[in-house]
């Protein structure tokens, strides 16, 4: 789908509480109350509303893994709804492409980077159910991921 004007204009004047403007990147920043769209990606719609999505549902913090990809599928389900209210679809293959990379980032950090099986989040820190390491990572959705090894009090 094209991001048209009139579709922009509409959204500005429905949300005068956000910020809806042109960047190089899709972002929501809860303290500026800015939403932040990319024109020239070709799901600029798509991610349009879904960015302005978590700035309606006043999305902020989160302390686990889970509960951002809880923030990412409620912006999702809210972007639907959006689309509906504006005559516009969106393929659900775009929703679950873009949700897969959360779960593949949840995946990767949860990863024991001792024997590759898969831990529980705990606090600031994971834990592994097979063998007992303990690790933290970095957050690593921009950047690549690391995680170190820590002891456990």
């Amino acid at each position: 789908m094209r991001l048209t004007t009139s579709l922009l204009d509409q959204l500005s004047n429905k949300y005068t509480g956000l910020l809806i403007k042109e960047s190089s990147d899709f972002a929501w920043n809860p303290d500026t109350h800015s939403v932040c769209y990319d024109k020239t990606h070709p799901n600029s719609l798509e991610l349009l509303l879904h960015e302005l999505s978590h700035g309606i549902l006043n999305h902020r913090d989160y302390k686990r893994d889970i509960e951002l990809l809880a923030m990412e599928a409620s912006a999702w389900d809210k972007a639907l709804e959006l689309a509906r209210e504006f005559n516009l679809a969106i393929d659900d293959q775009i929703i679950q492409d873009h949700l897969d990379t959360y779960r593949d980032w949840m995946h990767a950090r949860s990863t024991c980077p001792k024997c590759s099986a898969n831990g529980l989040q705990k606090n600031d820190h994971y834990e592994c159910v097979a063998c007992g390491h303990a690790w933290r990572s970095n957050e690593a959705r921009l950047c690549g991921l690391k995680r170190y090894s820590i002891k456990i009090k």
